[in-house]
C-alpha cells in the first residue's frame, strides 16, 4: 500500500484502488493532437499533467474511435496515413498507408462505411468498412477544401462543409453520388445534425455564430443563425440529447446550444483560440484544445472559469478520451 500511495503522489494519478484491493484499474487518458508537431500528447485527467507524448504522421487534426472502441483512428493528413492506437493507453497498433489527405473521418452508424474528407485536395472518399479493414468504394469531388463530416442516423447521407467555397453538399451513401449543394455563410467548418435527422447545425469560422437548416427537403433551407461568438468552429454533444457546445476561435468562448429550442443557453471564457472539445462523463468538464496557446484547457460549466490548463504540443487540434459523456 505504501508503494502505490508514493505511485499516485508521484503523479501517476491516471492509476486508481479497485476492487480487489491488489488490482489496480487503468484511466483512459485524454489524447490530445499536436496539428504542427506531429505528435499525440497524453493527458492524465487526474494529476493534470502530460504523461508522454508520441509521434505520428505529419499533421494530425481528427481522430475516430472505431466501431468496436478496440481503436483509436488518428488521421495524419499530410502524411496521408491512418494511426490506430490503443484508446485505454495509447499504445501504437498499427498504420494504414494509401489514405489520401484524410483531414476528417467518420464511420456511419451502421458501421459499414468509413468516410474521410480530403481538406487540401478538394474530395471526399467513401470506404467500405469489414470491421477490420477498410476499401475504397468511391472517391467523390466535391468543391473547394471539404472540411468536416456529419452522416445521418439512417446511414443514407453524409454532409460535408466547404469551407472556402462557402458550401454544404450532401452525399447519397448507397449509390456514393451527390445529392445537392447548397450556400453557407463564410468558412463553414463543423456539422452537428439532431437526433431526429430533421436539422442540421453549421459553424462558421468566417463568421459569428452557427447556421440551423432544414434538412427534410430537396434541398437545405436556412432557418436561423445563432449568434454564438466570432469564429464559430467545433461541436460537441453535451451528452444530454438536447444541448450542444460550439467553441469559437476567434472570440475565446464556448457557447452552448439548446438544439431543441435552437437559442443559445450559455457561454463560457476559453482562452487561448479553442477549437476541438471533449465533455467528461458527468458533464461538468469541458476540455478543449486552446489551438494558439498549446494548451489544453479545462472549464468548469458549473461556474463557468477555467479551472484547469495543461502545456501540450504544437497547435493543438484534436481531443478525445475514452471516457466521454454520451455522443
Amino acid at each position: 500500500m505504501k508503494k502505490l500511495g508514493k505511485l499516485l503522489a508521484s503523479g501517476w494519478a491516471w492509476l486508481v484502488l479497485a476492487a480487489p484491493l491488489s488490482a489496480v484499474a487503468q484511466i483512459a487518458p485524454i489524447f490530445v493532437l499536436n496539428s504542427l508537431d506531429a505528435s499525440v500528447s497524453l493527458v492524465d485527467p487526474v494529476a493534470w499533467k502530460e504523461l508522454r507524448r508520441f509521434p505520428t504522421g505529419k499533421e494530425p487534426h481528427h481522430l475516430y474511435l472505431t466501431p468496436d472502441e478496440k481503436s483509436l483512428i488518428i488521421a495524419n493528413a499530410l502524411g496521408d496515413s491512418l494511426l490506430f492506437v490503443d484508446p485505454r493507453t495509447g499504445a501504437t497498433q498499427k498504420t494504414v498507408r494509401g489514405i489520401i489527405d484524410p483531414y476528417h473521418l467518420r464511420f456511419s452508424p451502421d458501421m459499414k462505411w468509413f468516410v474521410t474528407a480530403a481538406n487540401r485536395l478538394n474530395h471526399v472518399d467513401i470506404y467500405h468498412w469489414n470491421g477490420t479493414d477498410m476499401t475504397l468504394a468511391k472517391r467523390i469531388l466535391t468543391g473547394k477544401t471539404p472540411s468536416h463530416l456529419w452522416i445521418n442516423s439512417t446511414s443514407t447521407t453524409v454532409y460535408s462543409t466547404m469551407q472556402e467555397s462557402d458550401e454544404l453538399v450532401a452525399i447519397d451513401l448507397p449509390t456514393q453520388t451527390l445529392k445537392w449543394r447548397g450556400k453557407t455563410g463564410s468558412l463553414p467548418a463543423d456539422l452537428f445534425g439532431t437526433p431526429d435527422d430533421k436539422f442540421l447545425l453549421v459553424a462558421l469560422t468566417g463568421g459569428t455564430g452557427v447556421e440551423v437548416y432544414d434538412i427534410t427537403g430537396p434541398a437545405p433551407k436556412l432557418v436561423k443563425t445563432l449568434p454564438t461568438g466570432a469564429g464559430a468552429h467545433a461541436f460537441r454533444s453535451a451528452g444530454d440529447k438536447r444541448h450542444v457546445y460550439v467553441s469559437n476561435r476567434v472570440a475565446n468562448t464556448v457557447s452552448k446550444i439548446d438544439f431543441l429550442t435552437q437559442e443559445v443557453v450559455d457561454n463560457y471564457p476559453a482562452p487561448g483560440g479553442p477549437d476541438c472539445m471533449d465533455i467528461s462523463p458527468d458533464g461538468k468538464l469541458i476540455y478543449v484544445a486552446s489551438r494558439w496557446a498549446r494548451k489544453l484547457t479545462v472549464i468548469d460549466t458549473t461556474t463557468r472559469k477555467v479551472i484547469r490548463s495543461v502545456n501540450v504540443g504544437n497547435s493543438p487540434h484534436g481531443v478525445w478520451t475514452l471516457d466521454h459523456a454520451p455522443r
